[in-house]
Order: C-alpha cells, then structure tokens, then sequence
C-alpha cells in the first residue's frame, strides 16, 4: 500500500485570505500580508542578505508548484517554472490564525468554538487563573502575567525567577497560556506537571494550548531548551490521525504534531529541533510501514524567523529545507504521495510580531502535474485519506 507523508512548514503563508481584515496584529489588520510573497520579494531587491545573497533559491518547492501558489492566492507575479508537482492554495474558515486551527482543519475538523485570548494588558490573567497556577506550583505569586515575547520575557525575568522560585507567566495573541521556569532551579518535570494540573482550567475557558517553555543558564544567558511541551485541547471530534490509524494503519507524528493533537490517534512520537527532525523525516520515507501517513510540522521558520520578524534567517530556512526536500523527494517509493502545505502565515516584513491571517500552499509529490486550485484546509486531509484508501 502507497503511503502518505503531510509536512507542515510552520508559518509559510502564501497571502490573500479573503477575511484577512478581519485579523490584526495590533491596531494593525493583516490585509496584504504575503509571508513567501514579501520574502521573495526582500530577496530580489537585495533587502535580506544578511548572511545569503541573491534571489530565493527553493528550485524542488518551485517545480512542485510553489510560484504558481503564491500567484493563485494573492495575484502576486511569482518567476517559476511549469510546475511538475499537483499544486493548489488553501483557504481555512476557523477563525484563529494559530497552530491548533490551521492543523486541526488541515487534518479535517474546522474548529467549532471561538477561542479564549487574553487581553493585552497588565495584569493579563484573572484572579482565579493565577491562583489555579499558584497552588499547583506553590508559590505565592507568578511572574510576567502579561502578553510577551518568550526570549525577551526569560531574560527579563529569569534573575527575579531564580531569586523568588515563582513560575513566568505570559501569553501572546494566539490563545496561549505559556510558562518559563528553569529547567534545574524549578526543575523540568515540576514545571510539565504544573502544566498539566492547569491545563484542565484553561481548556475549560477554550484557551487551545498550555505551553512549558522550560530554560536554562546563568543571568545575562538564558537559553531556552528543546523540552518544550505543548498540552492542547482534546480535539472534539476524530481527525485525519484517528482514522487512519482505525483503518489499521500505522501514523507517526514528527515535531510537535502529537501535543497539537494531544496524542490522538499517534502511534510513535519523534521530536527535535528542525534539523533533527528533517533527519526523522527521512527515516521514515525509508522505513515507514506500508500504508501509513507520516504528519510532520517543522516550527522554526515560525519560531525563530516568524515572530522575530528575521527576513533573511526566514529566507535561509527555507532554502535549507528546500535542498533537503530535494533530497528526500529521490527517496520516495513510486505509490508514496508526498504533500507539503502549512497552518498559517507570519510574515517577517509585517508589523508586531504575532501570526498573520493568510491563505497556504498546497504542494503535492506523488501525484503528477496537475492543479488543485484553491481549496479548504480541510481538503487536504480528504487528498490524504484518498491517497490511502481509508475512508473519509
């Protein structure tokens, strides 16, 4: 039996979602916000070359289509080949520009509630939350309680952390509750059990993720570590993962997948960061059984370029990940499909530094040349499930 591989990377919208007025960063809507369109764009005039130089070098992303996309969705003039993959635009409707709604609809379920945010103010979190944390923890108080950057929050408050024992608090405009603590002063598996007491209540409020940001160092370098642990919203209906793996059907989670989907219908977890992870990804375009999807998210164009509106670092991931893609694209067997997509934008040319509402492409290996046009997020998990005979 053929088998599937969805890989997510994380944040590379394509622009012109329909609604992007609608969504903000800030005061500011995203209207016109294209994170491949501008990056593309800052590469051919020279406006991100720190550390590369030249045009956007993604040739494999390119031949499956990925010009044709960023054209399809926003009208913006992409030079590129004909394309020799399947390729399309996908537009989501839940309304959230954040990891658990772009990839829950990706993997078939719209989500049907409006997520819980916290206000963009000091203190952030009402009372009962922040005594819900303070007795789980035990500690008399929290630290931050407001909307902050993560790095800039741990090197903020990681002294006073260390000094008081008290766990950093803070969210952004997704809906998130995070909390930094030290991974050997708090210790790493008191701050994933502090995680996990809480997060019933702030599921409960409909906030989609609780988020242990675990750190380490000295005053002056914090740094945080690659234990990270997402604790998700059960998701309230089955997904692409469960029922492929009803069929009978083997599905690995590579990155973050699994806590996104709070571990339902995953059989095996890989993590690591992307490099690491591109190294699992090719593992199991070698071994994966017969007949099984393989779901990967890849976070750092998000994570490390995204937010901190890095033109250039965003520029160089992509390029990495294109010529690693070149690689594993010669691996696949001749029944494998292969589709490439992601859950939303962040475009590092835009203001603040939170996501960006945008429509994303939809590449596809395995199947020959051919256009999708645009579709729903939710296509995406009927191709999958297509491609591997399981029902939808």
């Amino acid at each position: 039996m053929g088998r599937a591989f969805l890989v997510v990377i994380d944040s590379v919208g394509i622009g012109g979602a329909p609604d992007a007025d609608t969504f903000f960063n800030g005061d500011v809507p995203d209207t016109g916000a294209n994170t491949l369109g501008h990056i593309i764009a800052a590469c051919a005039t020279g406006q991100a070359e720190e550390g590369r130089s030249g045009p956007l070098h993604v040739p494999h992303m390119m031949a499956l289509g990925l010009g044709a996309a960023v054209t399809l969705a926003g009208g913006q003039a992409v030079d590129g080949p004909v394309p020799a993959g399947t390729w399309g635009a996908a537009t989501e409707v839940s309304r959230g520009k954040d990891t658990p709604s772009g990839h829950w609809e990706l993997a078939g379920l719209p989500v049907p509630w409006e997520w819980h945010y916290f206000p963009d103010e000091t203190p952030a979190f009402p009372d009962d939350v922040v005594a819900a944390v303070c007795k789980a923890a035990g500690t008399a108080g929290i630290l931050g309680n407001c909307h902050a950057s993560g790095t800039t929050v741990i090197a903020d408050l990681g002294a006073e952390h260390l000094r008081t024992g008290w766990p950093i608090c803070y969210t952004s405009a997704d809906s998130v509750f995070q909390i930094a603590a030290h991974e050997e002063h708090f210790g790493l598996d008191r701050l994933l059990q502090l995680c996990a007491d809480v997060a019933p209540l702030l599921h409960d409020m409909k906030v989609g993720r609780v988020i242990a940001r675990p750190f380490v160092g000295d005053v002056g370098n914090f740094q945080r570590t690659g234990n990270r642990k997402d604790f998700a919203i059960l998701p309230p209906a089955p997904v692409l993962t469960n029922r492929v793996q009803d069929a009978g059907r083997a599905v690995y989670a590579v990155g973050k997948i699994g806590d996104i989907f709070s571990m339902q219908g995953i059989d095996e977890v890989r993590k690591g960061d992307d490099r690491t992870l591109m190294g699992h990804l090719g593992d199991l375009i070698r071994d994966a059984a017969d007949g099984s999807l393989t779901f990967a998210n890849f976070v750092e164009f998000d994570s490390l370029y995204g937010h901190r509106r890095d033109v250039s670092g965003y520029a160089r991931h992509l390029e990495w990940f294109d010529a690693e893609l070149g690689a594993l694209l010669g691996q696949l067997r001749a029944d494998d499909m292969l589709v490439i997509t992601a859950d939303h934008g962040n475009d590092p040319t835009w203001v603040g530094s939170d996501h960006t509402r945008e429509r994303v492409p939809v590449l596809v290996a395995g199947k020959g040349a051919g256009t999708l046009g645009q579709i729903a997020f939710t296509d995406v998990a009927a191709l999958v499930l297509e491609h591997l005979g399981v029902a939808q």
